[in-house]
């Protein structure tokens, strides 16, 4: 599976009516979205009303099926006014290396690391057999998913919460798990950020419908 991320820069979003606005629309687009875009297994919109971004996670099998929905999503984003929907600042492809729940998602914190690509696997495999464990059993725990660029060595790492308040209560015992995860693969944290979750309709509640 991969993933395409595209970035928006928003200074408007501290304004609770432009994102209620921009919730409301990606949820009841939700639907035609699906139909316009058949290859698509799910879709994540994450918010941060604070800094003034956002962030749109579609999920596809393939990174040809991403490249065969360009033009769908061009003309997405041409029916949306940029004052509402943003500067689209940055769009980057990557490899899911897990994909986990999600369903009533309300919180995301967003880890980045950058690291040995090589190691990327290794790194994957420690990640599952001896953090996430330790990750499912913290309170308001939803899901995960991480993304990676073998190229590069980046990878992104999205937990996902049932609520700002649960995952503000992780932030100690998640900084230690993210201390780890650098650690298996070498790497270094980029970056830590964290997001309200606007829209989740997750790679296994799009397989489920499609059964």
């Amino acid at each position: 599976m991969h993933a395409r991320v595209a970035e928006f820069d928003n200074p408007r979003l501290s304004d609770p009516t432009l994102v209620e606005e921009l919730t409301k629309g990606a949820r009841e687009s939700s639907p035609r979205w699906q139909e316009a875009l058949p290859s698509a297994q799910g879709h994540v919109m994450l918010i941060d009303r604070e800094n003034g971004r956002s962030l749109g996670i579609t999920f596809f099998e393939t990174e040809t099926q991403i490249q065969e929905a360009q033009p769908v999503f061009e003309k997405m984003g041409d029916e949306m006014p940029e004052e509402t929907r943003g500067k689209r600042i940055g769009v980057n492809t990557y490899e899911v290396l897990t994909a986990e729940g999600g369903e009533d998602a309300r919180a995301a914190r967003v880890s980045t690391f950058e690291g040995d690509a090589s190691r990327i696997d290794e790194a994957t495999k420690t990640s599952i057999e001896n953090i996430l464990p330790k990750a499912r059993e913290m309170s308001g725990w939803k899901g995960v998913f991480s993304l990676a660029d073998r190229t590069s060595g980046k990878v992104i790492l999205i937990t996902l919460w049932d609520s700002p308040e649960s995952m503000q209560a992780s932030e100690e015992q998640g900084e230690k798990l993210r201390a780890a995860n650098a650690e298996a693969g070498a790497g270094t944290i980029k970056g830590v950020d964290r997001y309200e979750v606007a829209l989740a309709m997750v790679p296994s509640q799009v397989e489920a419908l499609r059964r």
